[in-house]
C-alpha cells in the first residue's frame, strides 16, 4: 500500500518540508556517498553517525566495527568518532539505501505538508526533532543492548503520520493497492491508511520480539510505533492552525 497524494491543500508552500528532504537527500548522496545501495564509506558512515541503541542506554561507551566489519560493544572509543547525542541527530538524516530514502521522502511529502501548515515553522522543526528522538528512544527501550545502528527519518516521519491520523482522519488519500503482480489505485480515508500502516508496525515488531535481530540490523519497528504515538499524543500541543475546514469542499450545499 503507497500512499500517492492527499486531498488537502496547503495554506502556504511547505519550505521546512521541502528543505528536509533535501537535506536527507544531500546527506545521502553527498555525505554517505550513496547509489541504489551503500558502499563500504557509506556503511563506515552508519556505524559512525548512526544512533547506536548501546550508545544510548550506556552513556560514555562507543561502539565500533573489528577488523571483520563486526560491530562491536563496547569499543574503545575512535579518534573521530561524534558524540553520541549528537548521533541522535544524525541519523534522522541518513539512509540504507536509494528505496529507504525514497520512500520516506515519499511519506514525508505527501502528509509533512499539512503537518507543517498546521503550526508556526519553529513549532514544526521542534515536533519534527522531538518525534525522531520519541522514536529513537522507543527502539532503545526495546533492546537497548543493540549493536545495530538506527538510521532514518521514518521515526520522526512516524510522528508527523501519528499527528495527520488525529487532525485530519477523514482526508482522502490516493493509494496505490499492489497484491503480488496485480494492482489498483482506490482513495481511502487517511485514517485507514495511516491505520493500516501503524497496525503492520505493530504485527511485525511483535514478531520481532520473539525473534530479535540484534546486532544484525533490519528495521526499526518500534522506532516506527514510539514515533507515531508520540505524534497522535502530543500533536494539540503544537497545531495551532489546524485545517478545521477541510472537509468543505466534499459537503452537499445546503440552503
Amino acid at each position: 500500500m503507497i500512499p500517492i497524494k492527499d486531498d488537502i491543500p496547503t495554506r502556504r508552500f511547505p519550505i521546512l518540508t521541502v528543505l528536509i528532504i533535501a537535506a536527507c537527500t544531500v546527506v545521502y548522496f553527498g555525505f554517505q556517498h550513496g547509489g541504489l545501495t551503500l558502499g563500504q564509506q557509506g556503511e563506515q558512515q552508519v556505524v559512525d553517525y548512526g544512533a547506536i541503541p548501546y550508545e544510548i542506554s550506556h552513556p560514555g561507551k562507543q561502539c565500533a566495527r573489528d577488523a571483520n566489519l563486526q560491530i562491536i560493544c563496547p569499543s574503545k572509543a575512535q579518534k573521530n568518532a561524534p558524540p553520541t547525542w549528537l548521533t541522535l541527530f544524525t541519523s534522522m538524516f541518513m539512509h540504507g539505501g536509494l528505496l529507504h530514502l525514497a520512500g520516506n521522502m515519499l511519506f514525508l511529502w505527501i502528509f509533512g505538508n499539512n503537518i507543517e501548515d498546521s503550526m508556526g515553522r519553529p513549532r514544526f522543526v521542534l515536533f519534527y526533532l522531538l518525534g525522531g528522538l520519541a522514536a529513537l528512544f522507543g527502539q532503545t527501550l526495546i533492546d537497548p543492548n543493540s549493536a545495530a545502528p538506527t538510521i532514518g527519518a521514518s521515526g520522526a516521519i512516524a510522528a508527523v503520520l501519528g499527528g495527520y491520523a488525529l487532525l485530519y482522519p477523514r482526508a482522502r488519500v490516493i493509494t496505490l493497492i499492489i497484491i503480488i503482480i496485480f494492482f489498483t489505485i482506490v482513495e481511502l480515508p487517511a485514517l485507514v491508511v495511516l491505520g493500516l500502516w501503524f497496525l503492520i508496525q505493530v504485527f511485525y515488531g511483535a514478531a520481532e520480539l520473539g525473534q530479535p535481530l540484534g546486532g544484525s540490523g533490519g528495521v526499526a519497528y518500534f522506532a516506527h510505533i514510539g514515533g507515531f504515538l508520540f505524534g497522535l499524543l502530543l500533536i494539540k500541543l503544537f497545531a495551532n492552525r489546524v485545517h478545521e475546514d477541510y472537509e468543505h469542499r466534499r459537503r452537499l450545499p445546503v440552503y
